[in-house]
């Protein structure tokens, strides 16, 4: 069968089908660009609790901060958390939110992130980039590489080291943490441990298997996949011909190689699943190190969604296993 023909989808797990079938559905039409800021006002991503809440009574320290975006651009907002009572230098992570460039904000990632400062030890940065359609590319790869320099350049004070940082990010962030991959790359720097990459988007082509087997399935269907590239990338979105960032789309990547070990995971019940497999597939043509895990049966975003299922269990033990092997915790 060739990329883009049409086919059955992969069923979902059926242990997993109820959580679907508890999601709410928006009523009302399908949003569209011009609809987008709207769509998003009206509470189309869910509500978080504050940093404090997700803290609780762990010993662990948040922080607010404005740091410099891009040349001319406004500045950014991030949140710090750290292990309480830091006294020497530890690895980071620089996470990157999700939401389909369209829509989300960095607080729906702060349950993930607390964890794993509770877990590992690390300190997290995690950072509010411009989203489109009001800011297209590349405002938002451009925001996230910001922060990342300015988490490089202020590494001393955060108690990271600088040798020791991996940018993260799941659906668009994981997309844009695969451009920030890139441009630190090809910009010689800041240096990068790892990419952790979770069910990334790379591909405003849109032609694979599965993106065509999960429209109108899942937490994120085809029509708000296409939507979200659209946003983003206007009249050249999809369009093999336009000339087309890499930043902003990675899977346009002509060249993988000498990019940091990545981390890739998707479910095999989602549309993202065949571009992160070939994303990964890519990298070690290269002779570059990646790590692909496909969950059988799972959606689009399942860890958040079904926390406390089998699937979710096996797959945060292998992140925090790949987490303790590329950054060299005992």
């Amino acid at each position: 069968m060739t990329a883009g023909t049409a086919s059955a989808p992969v069923p979902f797990d059926p242990s997993l089908e109820p959580v679907l079938a508890a999601m709410p559905r928006p009523d009302g039409p399908a949003p569209t660009v011009e609809t987008i800021p709207q769509w998003r006002a009206a509470g189309a991503f869910m509500a978080m609790p504050s940093v404090a809440e997700v803290i609780g009574d762990r010993a662990i320290d948040a922080e607010e901060l404005m740091v410099p975006g891009p040349d001319g651009a406004p500045d950014l907002e991030i949140t710090v958390l750290r292990p309480r009572g830091l006294t020497a230098a530890v690895p980071g992570l620089y996470n990157i939110h999700g939401g389909g460039m369209i829509s989300g904000h960095r607080s729906m990632d702060t349950p993930r992130l607390a964890d794993l400062v509770a877990e590992l030890g690390v300190v997290a940065v995690n950072v509010e980039y411009r989203l489109a359609p009001e800011h297209p590319d590349p405002a938002p790869v451009e925001d996230c590489y910001a922060g990342l320099r300015w988490m490089a350049d202020h590494a001393e004070e955060l108690g990271v080291d600088p040798r020791r940082v991996v940018v993260m990010g799941g659906s668009a962030g994981g997309g844009l943490s695969a451009g920030v991959a890139l441009l630190a790359r090809d910009r010689g720097g800041p240096y990068l441990a790892g990419q952790l990459l979770l069910c990334p988007m790379l591909d405003d082509g849109n032609e694979t298997v599965s993106s065509h087997q999960y429209d109108g399935l899942g937490t994120w269907p085809r029509a708000m996949n296409l939507l979200g590239w659209r946003a983003l990338l206007g009249d050249s979105a999809g369009d093999p011909s336009a000339d087309v960032s890499s930043y902003a789309a990675p899977a346009r990547a002509k060249d993988l190689s000498g990019l940091p070990p990545a981390f890739i995971e998707a479910g095999s019940a989602e549309l993202f699943r065949d571009e992160n497999v070939a994303y990964a597939s890519r990298i070690w043509a290269t002779g570059g190190q990646a790590e692909l895990h496909i969950w059988g049966g799972a959606f689009h975003g399942f860890d958040i969604f079904a926390p406390e299922h089998e699937v979710t269990k096996a797959a945060l033990a292998s992140r925090l296993s790949w987490f303790r092997r590329v950054l060299d915790l005992r």
